[in-house]
């Protein structure tokens, strides 16, 4: 599956841009890593280009039956 971009608007920042495409500001790590060579921006300019991947599956922990029931 090919990359999603993202094309920056000025004063971007890596947080804004995982809110703007994730939903989430806990997505930057991830966003970061996907675009490593330019991880020394802090404040984007105009017009750079972000890769922006689907995100991986989130997994969830899944108690057994009897244990959920327990619980209950």
């Amino acid at each position: 599956m090919a990359s999603l971009t993202y094309i920056t608007q000025p004063g971007d920042q890596w947080d804004i841009i995982a809110k703007k495409v994730y939903g989430d500001e806990k997505y930057t790590d991830f966003l970061q890593s996907k675009n490593f060579s330019l991880l020394d921006v802090y404040e984007f300019e105009a017009g750079v280009i972000i890769q922006t991947p689907v995100l991986p599956e989130e997994k969830t922990e899944t108690l057994p039956k009897w244990r959920a029931e327990a619980d209950a």
